[in-house]
């Protein structure tokens, strides 16, 4: 039996024994019943091992009602433990002595939804001192100094900006205390020097003894535009649609113009080769009324009418623009579900600035737009849209020329003859996020009648597809991004079927947006057509129009493929660099063969290079400053279509752009 440590020495010593104590038989001592006690003054037998114990003192007499000391317990604290069954002493009892307090109110005296404040706007600007009244506060108190600012700073409160209502200083017409006016100004400056395959002009040039299809290729563009909207808004839009809304949207735009041929400006070879253009146009005027609530949540049905912008997918693929319509728009299920039902009349464009142009008569082009929303859908965190489209056009009786004199409708282009058409788009757009991987997806079917094919004069069907999709990595400041897209072309121009796909009016924000060279420039097709680009200003897919603003779609086209990778890098939060590289083809060079009666071109186009520097002073967009760069490096389909008359191999665009807001 294994004996503790401590108790080993107290077993193995021997019991003390008397001197006189005999032995029992058998060698056995006496018991300690049979010896003689021992008793020592101060001390009683110790009944454990038969010794001495000391004596217990006597207790001490206390006063009645007196209690005795406690006594001194040492804690045994050591670093984190502490004695068994020991607790320290409690701190003493609190005593609050509020005299004459009040009672609480009971909670029935306060409302339950919840608690009405009066002008909630200015309940910190209510406390600035009025003009030329005492600063002192002022100018003690720093949180005085943040809310007490002029009523024109934009970067915080005040009545020109929507943040206050206009309250007693409204007009006498405007009834109800809920009233906001919201003005804005948006000036934009563009320095863009490019270069792009510019056509010799037929009849002259502007070089003497330059008689080549292709000649110089560098051009230089100054643009300025001014932005002037106003809004007056009735109702409390933080936490619910307004009532109603009036808005008014004007802009003016400023360009020159500089390239080195003829009868690329104009079309009278007399006018030379620099541009100095203005015009007003009006890009948004449209009322805004509340129909309805239909959940406390303010899930709501509205209807807007007149000039109005809309974007009919996410990145803009298929139709974004400000065009003249009504629109019935509202949500369901706390905002989960949203729905657009739409009509457009589409007005025609100014030629140069691309800005509404009323003087002329609205095109016979209409556009029917009918999409939903559902967030989550799928997958969760991923915002899924159905989109259905329907493009009537019937201007093939009209004969449009553009500001500089180059005929736009019909394009001039095959047999040189106007079309109607209908075509229905069938489409399906997501937007969120899979896990940590950013995704952005659109796909659009194209189905339809085209009643005059430019190559046979006869009906065709339309049958056309369009793929794009972009995803996304985020780690910390930086985003690395992947591109692919895919437009499909029209492999036998002369049957009864158009494959090539087109858009209504594209202005997409993908593969580098307006920082790339083929979406910012435009292409001219030169010896297949005449004033027929390849793909459009502001635009992705080799189309074959006349112009994006005033042409038709055409969907004769060699269509379109890329795949492309980028990063964004926000090194501040003013800061951020991008870069760009996209590999571009032809999906199909058919239609181009049988314009340019080439027995073959290649469908490669090359690679689209670009990079862009965005600069925030302010961390908004109230001031952004932008300087992109970005080149073309052909491919063997490019080179075998375009040429220069300086031989140079490689196409370059410079992009400065300064925006300021209020």
């Amino acid at each position: 039996m294994a004996v503790p440590l401590l108790l080993a020495p107290l077993l193995l010593a021997p019991f003390p024994v008397d001197a006189g104590e005999a032995a029992a038989p058998g060698g056995e001592p006496e018991t300690a019943k049979s010896a003689p006690e021992r008793t020592v003054p101060g001390e009683v037998p110790d009944p454990t091992f038969g010794g001495a114990a000391p004596a217990p003192e006597r207790p001490v007499m206390l006063p009645p009602g007196e209690e005795p000391a406690p006594a001194e317990v040492d804690s045994g604290i050591i670093d984190g433990r502490r004695r068994p069954g020991y607790n320290e002493k409690l701190p003493e009892e609190a005593v609050q002595n509020n005299a004459g307090a009040v009672r609480a109110p009971p909670p029935e005296a306060f409302p339950t939804d919840q608690l009405p404040v009066p002008d909630r706007w200015r309940i910190l600007t209510g406390l600035c001192p009025a003009k030329g009244a005492d600063q002192t506060l002022f100018t003690q108190f720093h949180a005085m100094r943040e809310v007490c600012h002029s009523k024109t700073n934009p970067y915080h409160q005040n009545v020109l900006k929507g943040d206050i209502p206009l309250g007693e200083s409204r007009p006498g017409f405007l009834k109800g205390d809920d009233w906001f006016i919201n003005l804005g100004l948006v000036s934009d400056s563009v320095l863009e020097p490019r270069t792009f395959p510019i056509p010799v002009g037929v009849q002259t040039t502007a070089r003497p003894q330059s008689l080549d299809v292709f000649g110089k290729d560098a051009s230089f563009v100054f643009s300025q535009s001014f932005i002037a909207s106003a809004s007056l808004i009735k109702g409390q839009t933080a936490f619910k649609p307004p009532e109603i809304e009036y808005r008014v949207a004007v802009a003016f735009n400023y360009s020159h113009v500089t390239v080195p041929e003829r009868r690329v400006l104009f079309v009278e070879p007399s006018k030379g080769t620099k541009r100095d253009d203005n015009f007003v146009g009006l890009q948004e005027a449209f009322i805004d009324y509340h129909i309805r609530n239909v959940s406390d949540r303010y899930d709501f049905d509205s209807v807007r009418v007149g000039i109005q912008p809309f974007q009919a997918d996410f990145r803009g693929f298929l139709f974004n623009d400000n065009q003249l319509g009504i629109r019935l728009f509202g949500n369901r299920d706390n905002n989960r579900f949203q729905y657009n039902l739409a009509a457009f009349w589409r007005i025609e464009k100014d030629t140069n600035s691309g800005l509404n142009n009323l003087t002329e008569k609205l095109r016979d082009d209409f556009v029917f737009i009918a999409n939903a929303y559902r967030q989550d859908f799928l997958i969760p965190s991923l915002t899924s849209q159905i989109t259905l489209v329907y493009n009537r056009n019937r201007e093939a009786g009209d004969i449009e020329i553009d500001d500089n004199g180059f005929p736009v409708r019909p394009a001039l282009l095959g047999n040189l003859r106007g079309r109607d058409y209908d075509v229905f788009y069938l489409g399906y757009n997501a937007d969120g996020h899979i896990g940590r991987i950013n995704l952005t997806a659109s796909a659009y079917a194209a189905l339809g009648k085209d009643k005059n094919s430019f190559f046979t004069g006869k009906p065709a069907d339309i049958r056309a597809f369009f793929g794009a999709a972009e995803i996304s990595y985020d780690h910390d400041w930086m985003r690395f991004r992947l591109s692919g897209l895919y437009a499909s072309g029209d492999g036998r121009p002369y049957d009864n079927k158009e494959t090539g796909f087109d858009a209504i009016f594209e202005n997409p924000i993908f593969a580098g947006a307006d920082t790339s060279y083929w979406i910012r420039q435009t292409i001219p097709f030169a010896g297949g057509g005449r004033v027929i680009s390849i793909s459009g200003r502001n635009g992705i897919l080799n189309d074959l129009r006349s112009s994006k603003e005033q042409g038709q779609s055409n969907f004769n086209n060699p269509g379109t493929m890329l795949l492309g990778a980028g990063a964004d890098f926000d090194l501040t939060p003013e800061f951020r660099l991008s870069g760009n590289a996209n590999h571009l083809w032809f999906q199909n060079t058919a239609t181009l063969q049988a314009l340019r009666v080439e027995g073959s071109i290649p469908k490669t186009i090359g690679w689209d290079l670009s990079t862009a520097a965005i600069w925030r002073p302010k961390a908004t967009q109230n001031i952004v400053f932008r300087l992109s760069a970005a080149a073309l490096l052909p491919g063997k389909g490019f080179r075998d279509l375009f040429d220069n008359a300086g031989g140079n191999r490689n196409y370059y665009s410079i992009l400065a752009n300064i925006i300021v807001a209020y």
